[in-house]
């Protein structure tokens, strides 16, 4: 039975108002999730304290990605049986206690167990629960309230990479990690109570559905996703972008500071510029997805990432500063956009009923993304003394992403043998 609109009371407001706080909730959530993507700007100091070379010193990021990444088909599962309030809370704590004890860390190998793989598997396990809320809350506009929501973890750079900075300043990288563990803890906890589904088949005043001649997604289970070519397509652009993005991201101000020759104070003002384009990618790539499409939203972000790779490889240098802080926008830009891009399409391509599990395995490329794309930068520079081969990987994977998103990427043509039931969680 469908629940009436005008009925539903949200945070003591009409629905159609009251869930655009999971909106802002959500937003805050990724904010405390997302401060990895500052990791580039703690990079030198942190390779400093613990005596790293280029490519130990991206360890700690990858790791922190790939259990991101392998954690959230398991917690994707979870918020749908558990639901979104329990999975952020058991998240966030992961996540705190992860920073505080990095904050003890003595050498690689401890910083990688507690920052990586317990604050990574807490990202994990938290990440989808603000998300999945916004996706059920807005079924009129998912792009858009997953976009803004998703934006927390982009924008989380440019507030964590200056206060981080301080800290390291007037103590160490220790006590970094222990006061954003604390901070982290408290702030995913308290907004995680928060979230919670609408009842089954809720949908806003005024809205009767999809619009006339538009396809209609259908509920696929995660084994019939993963049988269709649409999920290839998706998965294989979203690992390209992810790719691309995340050796920007780890690779910024190392960049700025050894290639520009910029100062660090300016690279870690820069990497804070950069993460608000980050942040602004996402709803603005979550809107394009609502209205062209997610393959005519893949192609802009390819194009992005194909311009910003030239960009670094034939016109970055000494004193070229503009043409470095063009190129990294567009990169940044471009990974936000896929954060958008992926789980909009997921729930367009595959349906509502098992959005949370069907992202989680979509998901699993951005792990892989983390992964390529920040052994190829870190070797690269091990290897040859210079960053110019990870540019040159982001440009043939933009130009391979666009022709398989022209292509490939589109709504399944075949529909699941049997439709699974929706299983919708109230409140929990």
């Amino acid at each position: 039975m469908i629940e009436k609109s005008d009925t539903t009371k949200v945070f003591g407001m009409k629905a159609e108002v009251g869930r655009w706080l999971f909106v802002v909730f959500g937003l805050l959530i990724q904010l405390c999730l997302g401060a990895v993507y500052a990791w580039g700007t703690f990079k030198k100091p942190i390779m400093t304290h613990f005596t790293l070379n280029a490519t130990e010193g991206a360890l700690p990021f990858i790791i922190f990605l790939a259990f991101f990444a392998v954690l959230m088909p398991f917690g994707g599962r979870w918020i749908q049986k558990y639901g979104p309030r329990r999975m952020g809370i058991i998240g966030g704590i992961l996540v705190g206690i992860g920073w505080i004890l990095a904050g003890f860390a003595t050498n690689l190998v401890t910083l990688c167990l507690t920052y990586g793989v317990i604050a990574g598997a807490g990202v994990g396990l938290a990440y989808g629960a603000p998300i999945q809320a916004a996706t059920r809350w807005f079924p009129d506009k998912k792009g858009l309230a997953v976009g803004l929501t998703v934006g927390g973890f982009g924008l989380s750079a440019a507030a964590v990479s200056p206060i981080g900075n301080a800290l390291i300043n007037s103590h160490d990288v220790t006590f970094m990690f222990k006061i954003f563990g604390i901070v982290f803890l408290v702030l995913t906890v308290l907004f995680s109570l928060t979230l919670k589904f609408p009842v089954a088949n809720w949908k806003p005043a005024g809205w009767a559905g999809p619009k006339a001649g538009a396809p209609v997604s259908q509920n696929f289970t995660p084994s019939q996703m993963i049988k269709t070519t649409s999920f290839w397509a998706l998965f294989l652009c979203f690992i390209f972008g992810s790719t691309a993005g995340l050796m920007a991201i780890g690779m910024a101000s190392p960049v700025g500071q050894e290639v520009i020759k910029i100062s660090a104070g300016l690279a870690a003002t820069l990497t804070s510029v950069f993460a608000i384009f980050n942040f602004a990618g996402r709803p603005i790539f979550g809107w394009l997805t609502d209205r062209i499409k997610p393959s005519n939203a893949a192609v802009i972000s390819f194009i992005l990432i194909a311009l910003g790779s030239t960009g670094m490889l034939f016109f970055a240098g000494e004193g070229a500063t503009a043409v470095y802080i063009v190129s990294f926008v567009f990169l940044w830009m471009a990974l936000g956009g896929w954060l958008a891009i992926a789980p909009t399409a997921t729930a367009t391509f595959f349906g509502a009923a098992n959005n949370s599990s069907n992202y989680g395995i979509v998901f699993i490329a951005y792990g892989l993304g983390a992964i390529i794309g920040n052994l190829v930068s870190g070797r690269a520079k091990d290897l040859f003394g210079n960053y110019n081969i990870a540019f040159t990987v982001t440009l043939i994977l933009a130009v391979i992403g666009l022709v398989l998103a022209i292509i490939m990427l589109k709504m399944p043509k075949k529909a699941p043998a049997v439709p699974p039931p929706s299983k919708a969680i109230d409140s929990k």
